[in-house]
């Protein structure tokens, strides 16, 4: 099932997709719904992040050879995780399918794509096993982890690297029926086909980070995580259009401008 969270003449609404029609529903997608009634096609709507998190966590370097690109273009060794560890990312960033990520005017010209799983929480969660991690997943959607690395080499921290306005694509929907061993991350630059992975080879999986969060944090319905990209993450400049698609997913596309 798809569900999508759009902006039309009635507003902001969650519906369920089939097809082109989108079915508007009441209530939550995490909670009591049910359809009202009214329907409205894909293209006379503007699709919104599907969701708004009260918590943003990210996986960061999950793929081994990510690692080793890292390595480049931070300028230093950068050792293989041994254990699950999280970084937060602000909301503020998210934007939806097909609008878009804009350059800052100061920025020193790198800035790069990564092609990611994101996990949406569908229940409250704390203290989960590593048989139970998964069942508190509601769906998975596709996010593009945009990064300025010359900010990301030069910042202590990461709140302007990766946390500018519009840095984090998110969308176009959640698809609850997934198979993980199945996925295949595929990017795409000014349409041409510019990296491919398997998405489930990752260093700690899924579950291994739903455990490690959850015996410390409460995980929400809403939350997201975005499970990290492997190499390449090419450089984006104004002009360029981005693609990020995950089979059984979906495509993300997102237009490159610069700021005004």
């Amino acid at each position: 099932m798809k569900w999508v969270r759009y902006q039309d003449r009635a507003g902001i609404n969650h519906g369920i997709l089939k097809g082109e029609l989108i079915h508007e529903i009441e209530g939550s997608p995490f909670g009591t719904h049910q359809r009202n009634g009214r329907s409205v096609t894909l293209r006379a709507v503007r699709l919104l992040p599907p969701v708004i998190p009260q918590t943003f966590y990210a996986c960061g370097l999950n793929y081994t050879k990510h690692i080793g690109e890292a390595e480049g273009f931070l300028g230093k060794q950068t050792k293989r995780p041994t254990r699950p560890e999280i970084n937060y990312r602000a909301v503020n960033a998210l934007i939806g399918d097909s609008e878009g990520i804009i350059i800052p005017r100061d920025s020193a010209g790198r800035v790069q794509y990564e092609g990611e799983l994101v996990v949406v929480i569908g229940r409250k969660a704390k203290h989960l096993t590593p048989s139970e991690a998964l069942s508190c997943v509601f769906g998975y959607t596709i996010g593009n982890d945009v990064s300025e690395r010359v900010w990301q080499k030069l910042d202590r921290i990461l709140w302007r690297p990766k946390n500018t306005d519009t840095f984090k694509p998110m969308g176009p929907w959640i698809e609850t029926d997934v198979n993980l061993d199945s996925l295949v991350t595929r990017g795409r630059l000014n349409g041409k086909q510019v990296s491919e992975f398997k998405t489930n080879r990752m260093i700690f999986g899924i579950a291994d980070f739903i455990v490690e969060i959850s015996k410390y944090l409460t995980l929400y319905p809403g939350d997201v995580i975005w499970m990290g990209a492997d190499a390449p993450t090419l450089d984006m400049v104004p002009g360029d259009a981005v693609e990020v698609e995950i089979s059984g997913i979906g495509t993300l596309r997102s237009p490159v401008v610069a700021e005004e």
